[in-house]
């Protein structure tokens, strides 16, 4: 054989060896179960995590790479537990080949952690004195005598910064020459010292509006600090709700313009993008104490450069007949002012009574105390039959009210709760038909026990104290029963009793004190979809004379996109009088 054969026969031979060996090497495993031992919660996760063997559990990997990232696990473990304190680990670890893949072992002995022997934060008054520095403070971490945890630790110095730009130190900085934390792992100790240098407390300086079609010196009304006030981010956030709270605007945005502070003054932009001026309404509806109807209305947001305010509505249902219209001069400034004009003409049908009133209103209203307090006077004329008694009545009367609200989500209220107090009096001979008296005080109280329960307690009570109760009108008298008192009861359908003089049958003709109170429990299988049961109890009446009514039913709950939408039934329980079942159908928020 010559040599060129030789040459070519070694060849055709090696690629045969390599071809066979190929066939025969062990095809790549599939999966690597990682396991480790000697830790749990949150520090497996972590070493978890950190370990990238784990990262093969669903992927395709040779016999090489295991033994590879096998050998690099044990420090990875480590790297994993310094974050949480823990820098003298012991991984001894295991690696088997099975069949359907590998399973890699590791004992984990953590160690004695490096605890915190010493925490020194300096920070000079008067930034050591605000509350927002001081709560950051109070819950910096790692504490001393715990774990140095890494995390913890920048979190907490984060949180220190964060408080100290957002109260007006803006060159706020750490020093860098101070030691920040030093680490003894022979004896198992960390020394936390840092120090801050907090600089001058900025100030507020000018605000500039834009895109707004009102003055600024209209606008500055709005602005709730004085002049020279020291910088917070809370007060610029405060500015932005009372903004956007005038449904004048469709944005607002108010920025600290940082990079233009000069001599510890800085400027504040306000940006503004008017909404839709004119605002109309319209659509129907049903209702269990007014039947079906619709509605339209028109909001004018602002009539002018001083921002006055039209509104107008119109309900015609079958049993519920309204005109309204109001006017507002808002007086934007530390309480909130409004002078409100409004005229209402209502006609009203009930089971025992029809009433066409109309009145007048002129009224303040501005935050007093935690509570928006209206005070006015109402002008209330018109005609009414109740128990087939006509009556004709004009009454001017001082009022006073004051609501509180509070809820943690206006759409849907987890927590929450409303209260209302009501007083108004009129005098005969003063433009008033007759003398009285008259308290109320509403209050309804929510609150959620988990993401699917709900409980939700409802009260009234009311006093009337009233020379001649035939001169007053059914808007002025108490009643129960309906939608959102006593339901198994239809709407003001209990109350104290005269016959009618035409059939002789008793009907309802109010009464002059009020007390009702409710419970209810809801139950949500779906997020927009529960279920409720309530029980409400109650009466309307005369002096002394309470007899309480009960109700108790079953209802559905639907968080539509229009608003919560109940639907109730419910029955009287012990009433000889009262018997069947009631719908209840209300569509509105909760409170």
């Amino acid at each position: 054989m010559d040599g060129v054969a030789r040459r070519g026969w070694r060849e055709r031979t090696g690629l045969l060896v390599l071809y066979l060996a190929l066939g025969m090497a062990p095809a790549a495993r599939a999966g690597v179960s990682v396991q480790i031992d000697g830790l749990d919660g949150e520090l497996r996760s972590a070493a978890l995590a950190h370990v990238e063997l784990a990262e093969y559990a669903d992927r395709d990997v040779s016999a090489a790479q295991v033994r590879r990232l096998y050998a690099r696990a044990p420090e990875q473990i480590a790297a994993a537990l310094e974050a949480y304190g823990y820098y003298e680990p012991q991984v001894d670890g295991e690696l088997h080949e099975a069949p359907g893949g590998w399973t890699a072992r590791f004992a984990v002995r953590r160690g004695e952690p490096v605890r915190v022997t010493a925490l020194d934060i300096a920070l000079a008054d008067p930034a050591r004195g605000l509350a927002a520095v001081r709560t950051a403070l109070a819950a910096f971490a790692p504490r001393l005598g715990e774990p140095f945890e890494h995390a913890a630790y920048e979190r907490s110095k984060a949180a220190i910064q964060a408080a100290l730009l957002a109260n007006g130190f803006l060159d706020a900085h750490l020093l860098p020459t101070t030691p920040r934390v030093e680490v003894s792992r022979a004896a198992h100790s960390a020394r936390i010292r840092l120090a801050w240098d907090t600089g001058t407390r900025y100030r507020i300086g000018t605000v500039h509006f834009e895109g707004a079609p009102f003055p600024d010196t209209f606008l500055a009304r709005y602005v709730p600090w004085e002049s020279g006030a020291e910088y917070a981010q809370e007060r610029l956030l405060a500015l932005q709700r009372r903004l956007a709270d005038t449904d004048y605007f469709a944005g607002v945005e108010v920025t600290p313009e940082i990079d233009q502070a000069r001599d510890g003054i800085v400027p504040i932009r306000v940006v503004l993008i008017p909404a839709k001026r004119s605002v109309y309404t319209g659509g129907l509806f049903v209702g269990t104490d007014t039947g079906f109807g619709g509605r339209v209305g028109l909001e004018r947001r602002w009539m002018n450069a001083r921002g006055h305010k039209l509104k107008a509505e119109a309900i015609l249902a079958q049993r519920l007949e309204t005109v309204t219209a109001q006017y507002l001069i808002p007086l934007p400034g530390p309480d909130d002012r409004s002078f409100n004009f409004g005229a209402n003409f209502k006609k009203e049908t009930t089971a025992s009574s029809t009433s066409r009133t109309a009145s007048l209103v002129a009224n303040e209203t501005r935050q007093w105390l935690g509570f928006t307090r209206t005070l006015g006077l109402h002008a209330l004329s018109g005609n009414f039959e109740i128990a087939g008694r006509h009556g004709q009545s004009t009454v001017l009367f001082p009022e006073i009210g004051l609501v509180r609200k509070r809820a943690d989500d206006p759409a849907f209220v987890r927590d929450g709760y409303a209260l209302t107090l009501l007083a108004r009096a009129a005098r005969r001979g003063l433009i008033a038909d007759t003398s009285f008296v008259q308290v109320r005080a509403d209050a309804k109280w929510i609150h959620g026990f988990s993401e699917r329960q709900r409980v939700i307690l409802r009260g009234s009570l009311g006093a009337t104290r009233v020379d001649d109760f035939s001169a007053l009108p059914p808007d002025l008298r108490f009643f129960a029963g309906g939608d959102r008192s006593i339901r198994g009861y239809g709407y003001q359908a209990i109350g104290p009793r005269q016959p009618n003089p035409r059939s002789q049958k008793p009907e309802t003709v109010g009464g002059t004190h009020l007390a009702v109170a409710s419970v209810e429990y809801e139950y949500y299988f779906r997020r927009d979809w529960g279920v409720a049961a309530f029980v409400d109890a109650g009466d309307a009446f005369f002096d002394r004379a309470f007899s309480a009514k009960v109700g108790a039913g079953l209802g559905l709950r639907w968080r539509s996109p229009v608003g919560m939408l109940r639907l109730d039934v419910a029955t009287p329980i012990r009433d000889r009088d009262e018997r069947g079942l009631k719908l209840h159908l209300v569509i509105g928020p909760d409170l």
